[in-house]
């Protein structure tokens, strides 16, 4: 088998919507592989959240737009993880801090580390660093779009241990702004995937 640096993880959850962006992926390996020197795995890997193997992953994407309600065993294996130095990025599809996918997840975690746990990041972290430069969170084309909240987030949320974000939380809907056919990044004036390269560089502690 071969040896990778990297693979990207999606999670699936017996609530809601997991099987969302589908071409972000691809996308995004596209320019890990283009960026970096990382050897990068070109299949998106799809595990359940209550499956003991995604504890084995460097990196996992959890998304979608709907109620979140973890099962006993994924709220078990999510504890597991982030306590033990894995790295979930979190995407609410729904980019509306008041929607059905904020607040329940929210409400997940909180039950599992603490109210207080998730919790803004200011925009000088080391994630808008790690690779790329940006003076924040990057805006996207679709958190203005008339069903949303109708606001442009200037932050991120995370809960961290040992000083490291191991949670990363975006209300900005990442995965629909990177949501297309990698080869169609030549029209755009500046890549927008940058940044998941700064987040993926991040969780893996570069």
């Amino acid at each position: 088998m071969a040896s990778y640096d990297f693979y990207f993880t999606r999670l699936t959850y017996e609530s809601g919507d997991w099987d969302v962006d589908i071409r972000m992926p691809s996308n995004v390996l596209n320019s890990l592989v283009e960026y970096t020197t990382l050897r990068v795995d070109p299949v998106e890997r799809i595990v359940a959240l209550s499956d003991p193997k995604m504890l084995e992953a460097p990196f996992c994407y959890f998304a979608g737009h709907k109620l979140v309600q973890f099962t006993p065993a994924e709220r078990r294996n999510l504890e597991r993880y982030i306590r033990g130095g894995g790295f979930l990025f979190v995407d609410d599809c729904n980019h509306d801090i008041d929607g059905l996918f904020a607040k329940s997840f929210e409400a997940e975690i909180g039950r599992i580390f603490g109210a207080k746990a998730l919790h803004k990041i200011p925009n000088s972290h080391p994630v808008y660093s790690s690779f790329f430069h940006f003076d924040g969170p990057p805006n996207t084309s679709v958190e203005l779009n008339g069903w949303g909240d109708d606001l442009v987030h200037d932050y991120l949320k995370a809960v961290e241990f040992g000083g490291r974000v191991r949670l990363l939380y975006s209300n900005k809907d990442y995965g629909c702004e990177w949501d297309y056919d990698f080869r169609n990044k030549r029209w755009l004036a500046i890549d927008n995937t940058r940044f998941a390269v700064n987040i993926i560089q991040y969780a893996l502690g570069a």
